[in-house]
């Protein structure tokens, strides 16, 4: 008894006031439920996009002061070539030796964009440590490291945005199920992940629309129509705020386009444009074929050749600096940078490929003075006409990127192709301007050809084509607040994904195949033959099966055999009707509770005892005919995330048709 009032006294001096506590847990309870009426998701969508969006403008206000800052630097220096070209070269190689070295330090699932990844993990397959929340800290700093290089490196946020919004999404979904006291649900998971990726878009372009569009045509291939409300409401949510901080950081009065273009124009186009624009997609469609069969091939060859390859096993930053130095020392100003516009930031770059006024008729009257607002005078250089620059800016940045894509550092890759696109598509209306000045109609008005006009259309359908995406049309629309041009630049996006679609593999599915992840590639082949593709043609026949009545023996044979993480269960050895499976764990579980036959007897275990007493036998929920077409299954693998089916002929297993045979 005195022992019992110790405690009782050590309790109650430890916890006081135990009714005003009840009180008070009992008002967080009733606010608790209040505040969920109407739905938790709700609140963790919105914290998903503020959150999101405000680490979006952080990450830009930095870069952007210690960018100012660098060419500042850069400018006060003066003269002296030596000093100028260390100043240009040492600084991004700091900066992305930093970023691969620290990124790498923690995870190895840092670098790169992350998209081919996040893919395979909604097709079910199971990634470990990718969305961990260390990884998370680790991108943070690599990828604002990497995007403080400038367009030395001409690299970019978006994938790496995504794959950040994945694990904060997957980090609150963990904080959801201890708030809400539920067990820890795959399917809610999947939803706050397909949300997390309109957020990742639209955090950055401040485009809440076709962030939502542009993450169901790259990341998903089957949608559910329910997880619509969450990507737009976290989208909308994380652009508002995105936005938003812009205006309370007095950068812009009002919530505006992101990249805001001066396209104000009574009559965007002319009805004979359009079959420019359609020349422009057919363009941008061969290029995205060739960049996309250079990036894949490099990619290997980089990983295939001897010193690269024992580089980037062991010296990742040291196959960084290399990499930077001959991308810095290219784009050096006094050097081949004053043919490039090198010394614009990415957004300057796409700010003055927006310009609504035509370079052509600017050009011959340009004082050689840097006017307000003249970013066009960065592409115009006294022995080059701006034909000749913005020529030389696509031969060169087609291998220059191809060549950026190899660095092991979180960057993304969107923006450079967009970028590129916007190029092409301003060399062209400068052509076609040039070749036309007065307009395509020689009577009534002058009707101007408009070069910014292409060049929205040409951003839109070479990045639309790189990623076999159509919503990039919308999306330039939205980044720069223009729709005039919405008609011409879809067709121009359809052109494009027409013939990238019909030769090569998608930016993000290349990454896939280069590295070898477990993920459904898309069935090429649309000819009627494929059709007739059953599965008994490629499904596994050699199936290591168990029957209900094996014991010790059998059991530890076929664990022996396969590694498999399940076993089908027939209903006996002469008779192989597929009754269910058993995981492996519970087959682990039997043989530590049963006896070997041959062991000593002084052991207390069971000695008999068979499959289907001992074991759970889970009854089978879907299984495939041989007669089941490629397509059919092509398609129930990727709805229903299915890793392995077995196949049966009149109830009896004949085979089974894994991830491996389908691809």
């Amino acid at each position: 008894e005195e022992e019992e009032e110790r405690v009782l006294v050590s309790e109650h001096s430890w916890r006081p006031c135990p009714t005003s506590r009840r009180r008070v847990r009992g008002c967080l309870e009733w606010v608790k439920r209040q505040l969920f009426r109407v739905g938790e998701d709700w609140y963790f969508l919105f914290i998903l996009g503020v959150l999101m969006a405000t680490i979006s403008f952080a990450m830009d206000t930095l870069v952007t002061r210690l960018h100012a800052a660098h060419m500042w630097l850069y400018g006060e220096i003066g003269d002296i070539g030596v000093l100028k070209y260390l100043s240009w070269t040492l600084y991004p190689m700091a900066l992305a030796s930093f970023s691969t070295g620290f990124s790498q330090s923690i995870t190895p699932h840092s670098g790169g964009s992350g998209i081919p990844e996040l893919k395979t993990i909604l097709m079910g397959v199971v990634l470990e440590d990718y969305l961990a929340i260390q990884n998370f800290g680790a991108k943070v700093v690599g990828l604002t490291c990497t995007l403080m290089c400038g367009s030395t490196l001409f690299l970019g946020k978006v994938g790496p945005y995504v794959h950040l919004s994945a694990m904060a999404a997957d980090y609150l979904g963990k904080m959801r199920t201890t708030v809400t006291r539920e067990y820890e649900n795959k399917f809610k998971q999947r939803e706050m992940l397909v949300a997390a990726q309109a957020v990742g878009v639209a955090t950055v372009f401040g485009a809440p629309i076709s962030g939502v569009l542009f993450s169901i045509e790259v990341m998903s291939p089957h949608f559910a129509v329910r997880d619509y409300w969450r990507g737009f409401f976290a989208a909308t949510s994380g652009a508002f705020m995105f936005r938003l901080l812009a205006v309370f950081n007095s950068e812009q009065e009002t919530i505006a386009a992101v990249f805001k273009s001066d396209l104000k124009i009574d009559f965007p186009f002319d009805l004979l444009e359009t079959f420019f624009f359609l020349l422009l997609g057919a363009i941008c469609g061969i290029v995205a074929c060739a960049y996309l069969f250079c990036q894949r091939w490099m990619m290997v060859a980089v990983k295939k050749n001897r010193l690269t390859a024992k580089l980037l096993a062991t010296d990742k930053p040291v196959y960084t600096v290399l990499m930077v130095l001959l991308l810095a020392s290219i784009t050096f100003p006094p050097g081949l940078g004053q043919f490039m516009a090198s010394r614009l930031t990415m957004k300057e770059h796409l700010t003055s490929l927006f310009d609504n006024r035509t370079w052509g008729l600017l050009a011959p009257n340009a004082s050689g003075v840097a006017e307000p607002g003249g970013l066009w005078q960065e592409w115009n250089h006294p022995s080059a006409t701006i034909y000749g620059t913005l020529t030389f800016f696509l031969l060169m940045k087609f291998w220059m990127l191809i060549l950026a894509t190899t660095l092991p550092l979180p960057a993304g890759y969107f923006m450079p192709i967009f970028i590129y696109g916007a190029a092409i598509g301003r060399l062209m209306g400068e052509v076609v301007a040039l070749l036309f000045p007065q307009g395509l109609y020689s009577e009534g008005p002058p009707r101007p050809i408009i070069p910014a006009g292409y060049a929205l259309a040409g951003a839109a359908a070479f990045s639309g084509s790189v990623t076999h995406a159509v919503s990039t049309a919308l999306l330039v629309c939205e980044a720069t607040g223009h729709l005039g041009h919405i008609l011409p630049t879809v067709l121009a996006v359809l052109v494009a994904n027409a013939i990238t679609q019909k030769n090569q593999p998608s930016f993000y599915d290349a990454g896939i195949i280069v590295k070898k992840l477990p993920y459904l590639p898309p069935i090429r082949s649309r000819h009627i033959a494929s059709y007739r593709v059953a599965v008994e043609e490629f499904m596994e026949r050699r199936v290591v099966a168990l029957a209900k009545g094996d014991g010790f023996q059998e059991v530890l044979v076929a664990l022996d055999a396969s590694a498999d993480a399940e076993y089908p269960v027939v209903e006996s050895t002469g008779s192989p009707t597929l009754v269910g499976t058993v995981s492996r764990s519970q087959l682990v579980t039997f043989l530590q509770s049963h006896k070997h036959p041959q062991a000593p007897q002084g052991e207390k275990l069971d000695t008999v005892g068979t499959l289907g007493d001992d074991c759970a036998i889970e009854p089978i929920m879907l299984q495939f005919s041989p007669w089941t077409s490629l397509h059919q299954a092509y398609h129930l693998f990727q709805l229903l995330k299915l890793q392995r089916v077995f196949v049966t002929r009149s109830g009896e297993l004949v085979g089974a048709v894994s991830r491996v045979e389908v691809r």
